[in-house]
Formats: structure tokens, C-alpha cells, sequence
């Protein structure tokens, strides 16, 4: 049984949701949140990203980035750029690209369900970011973000979503500066409010689609407060944290690309020697080469792309972890021949997402930043939910959901 909850969100004013509505923390380094809050007071990057506002080097797990987190939501509120719902309510958050729009039910899961498993994940978290997420969650005492989850989807809700939206205009409706589009409404109805909710109890579980670190730190921060609290009855809103669910069928996900420091010692012809043992190598020139489907690899190195199809002893496609192309990559060429143990942590490595194109990869290797490029074909909404119903752990950054959710159109308070 899933577990869904209405609340009172603490929402920008109709004519502020465009400029305070931001990309998420995660996909923002520090530099880039400057410039893109540039000239903009009302953008939350300024509570999500506050090292904007100190003094350049300061350290971004510091405290006093944590209390300019605080000062800053203090900030909004008092000025009205946020303010909270008189009343309990679900809301609708749709994301339009390339002509194509998912709906996702706004509210907020259960601490209980991630902790006990029906909230499922399908990667790893790192302590040190997971650790900075819950000093943030603590010091806001809100989920300034939603997570990002799924669901197998099912025609009642998707009957009821497309009655709003067809019946209701959208409270916040703008095209971001990616050129993608966002569209919000509020449930108003209270009998609509508890259709959905119990709609929802009848489905086994919820699957954790991308925001591991703020899902793992909203969680955590949860059950602290549960914890530490003698009078806890269940009922307080620490119990929950917000989340942005959306239907399986409505979901993108895009290849999630590797760039490579070194060669580990070899030249680049006993590199195509070694892949060659592995997969049926084809140069494909100087035009870009995209993947073609499952199991079939791009490599760019020294100015031409090359097709890598893995041979059939390599993969496993019974095995829902030996099935996956990251598996193939990081065990038989970044591990067994390149020598980079530890994708969390070895500084030989980097990630590109699809979203930045083939020519990104091409760039970072022609700039001399890197030596070799590999893009993959993209996991599958199956592939992601056969691992964590098996209880598998994808490798580090196998998928890419796109469009990101944009920040601060609702915020969830824990008091």
C-alpha cells in the first residue's frame, strides 16, 4: 500500500512562479547557479544554491551556506515571494518537450514507505551528499524540492488528471529559458483530493526515478525528528516529504555518457585491439555515430566515432543487472581494461548527460580535456523497474530523466 498526503504548499504569487521557479540544485554547479541567477532576487537558487550569496571560495558544506539557506527562505516568505495554502491540497505538475507533455500527481509520501521499502531505489547515494541535503533539509525544516518518483500507470488516474487540466486553466503556465514548458494546477476538490489518494493506496509501490540524494536526505531527516520526539504520534507532517509522481508510460529517460582521462598506459590502436575482443568494432568516420539500440556503444577517440557492438558471451540478458549496457562498460572496458575501479570516485572519469548531445562529448575529447568518449543507448523504464523490484543497484549515473523538475513551484514545510 502506497501512502499519499494532501498539504498546505507554500507557493510563489501567479505573476513570480516563472522568475522564482529554478533548475534543481543537483544539475547547477556553483559558478553556473550564479549566472543563472544573475539579476533574477526572486530566483530560489538563492535558497537551494545559497553560496551565490557569500563571498567566492566559501565551502559549499560550510555552515554559514546552510544559514544563508535559512535567512534566504526567511527572505521570500516575509516578502511575499512565498506564501503557504490556507488549506490541504494535491497538485498537478506538467512538463512539456518536444511536443510531448507527462503529468505527474504533486503531494507527499510517507518516510515509513522509504523506509520500509515500498518507496523503491535504483541507485546508490553518497553519505557526503546525502549528509548536505539533510543539513539543508534541517535547517529549512522543508523539502524546498520535490523528488521525482513513478508509478506503473493506471487509467483511473490518468481519467481524472486529464479532466482538470482540460476543465481547469493552469495556476502557473510558462515556457523556461531550456525552452521547455511548465504547467501547474491546484486540486481544489476535496472529494477529487480523496479519489486520488485512495486510488493510490491500491498501488504496491512507488519507484524512485531521479533525486536519490534529496529522497535518501528527506527521508533520513524524517525519521531524526520521529525519533527525537517523545510526544510523536504519526500525524506530524515530518512524517512525509514531497514528491512529483508520474505515470511509466509518460517518462523519458536518455542516455547518461562517459568521458575518459587516459588511456591507462596504452595507445589508441591497443585500446581498438583490446575493445575488438569484446565488440565487433566498425569505424564509422568523422560524422557523429549515435547507438542504435541495446548493447551497441559509441566511441569517440582521436577525431572518429566508432560503433561497438558487445559480442554475446559479454552480456546477459536473463540478468536484469548483466542486461544493462553501463554493466557491459564499466566491468569489461573502464574496469578490466582501463582501470577505473570506482565510478563514484575516480577522478579519470566524468558524466555527460544526453540532454548536451554527442557534440559535448566530441568537445571535451577535441579540447584535450579528454581522451575517449562513450555514449549509450538508453535504460528503459522496464529495465529500471526490474532492478528494483529484484532489489538491484544500478552502476553510478545509468539514467537521465528529462526534462528536470523545475524547483520552487511548491514547497513542502515539515511543522
Amino acid at each position: 500500500m502506497t501512502q499519499l498526503k494532501a498539504f498546505k504548499g507554500l507557493r510563489p504569487p501567479k505573476e513570480l512562479a516563472a522568475q522564482i521557479a529554478s533548475r534543481p540544485y543537483d544539475v547547477l554547479d556553483s559558478a553556473e547557479a550564479l549566472k543563472e541567477a544573475e539579476g533574477n532576487e526572486y530566483s530560489l537558487l538563492h535558497i537551494i544554491k545559497p553560496e551565490i550569496d557569500l563571498p567566492a571560495g566559501t565551502h559549499l558544506y560550510s555552515q554559514e551556506v546552510y544559514d544563508k539557506a535559512l535567512e534566504n527562505l526567511k527572505k521570500f516568505i516575509a516578502n511575499g515571494y512565498l506564501h503557504k495554502d490556507d488549506r490541504d491540497h494535491l497538485y498537478i505538475y506538467a512538463q512539456t518537450m518536444n511536443g510531448k507533455t507527462q503529468y505527474g500527481i504533486v503531494g507527499c509520501t510517507a518516510v515509513e514507505d522509504y523506509m520500509n521499502g515500498i518507496i523503491k531505489k535504483h541507485e546508490l547515494t553518497r553519505k557526503d551528499k546525502e549528509e548536505d541535503r539533510m543539513k539543508h533539509v534541517r535547517i529549512t525544516n522543508a523539502n524546498m524540492e520535490p523528488v521525482f518518483f513513478t508509478y506503473p500507470s493506471r487509467s483511473d488516474i490518468d481519467s481524472i488528471v486529464s479532466a482538470i487540466v482540460k476543465n481547469h486553466p493552469p495556476e502557473y503556465d510558462f515556457v523556461a529559458c531550456d525552452g521547455f514548458g511548465h504547467h501547474f494546477w491546484v486540486i481544489e476538490d476535496k472529494k477529487t483530493i480523496d479519489t486520488i489518494i485512495s486510488i493510490f493506496a491500491e498501488i504496491p509501490c512507488l519507484y524512485v526515478a531521479d533525486g536519490h540524494h534529496r529522497t535518501a536526505a528527506a527521508a533520513y531527516v524524517g525519521n531524526e525528528k520521529k525519533q527525537n520526539n517523545p510526544l510523536h504520534t504519526g500525524k506530524e507532517e515530518y512524517n512525509y516529504f514531497m514528491a512529483v509522481i508520474f505515470p511509466d508510460d509518460q517518462l523519458t529517460i536518455i542516455d547518461y555518457n562517459r568521458v575518459v582521462k587516459d588511456l591507462n598506459g596504452m595507445t589508441p590502436g591497443l585500446l581498438l585491439e583490446k575493445l575488438g575482443n569484446i565488440f565487433q568494432v566498425a569505424d564509422k568516420g568523422i560524422e557523429i555515430y549515435h547507438p542504435a539500440k541495446l548493447h551497441n556503444f559509441s566511441m569517440y577517440l582521436e577525431g572518429k566515432w566508432y560503433s561497438l557492438t558487445a559480442r554475446e558471451n559479454y552480456f546477459n540478458d536473463n540478468d536484469p543487472i548483466g542486461a544493462l549496457d553501463v554493466t557491459i562498460l564499466s566491468k569489461y572496458v573502464l574496469d578490466d581494461i582501463l582501470d577505473i575501479k570506482d565510478l563514484r570516485t575516480s577522478k579519470r572519469i566524468d558524466f555527460v548527460g544526453g540532454i548536451r548531445g554527442l557534440n559535448e562529448l566530441k568537445h571535451r575529447v577535441d579540447s584535450g580535456e579528454m581522451v575517449a568518449a562513450f555514449a549509450l543507448y538508453p535504460v528503459s523504464m522496464k529495465q529500471l523497474i526490474d532492478i528494483a523490484d529484484t532489489g538491484n543497484i544500478m552502476p553510478p549515473k545509468t539514467t537521465w530523466f528529462e526534462p528536470k523538475l523545475r524547483s520552487g513551484l511548491v514547497v513542502h514545510t515539515l511543522d
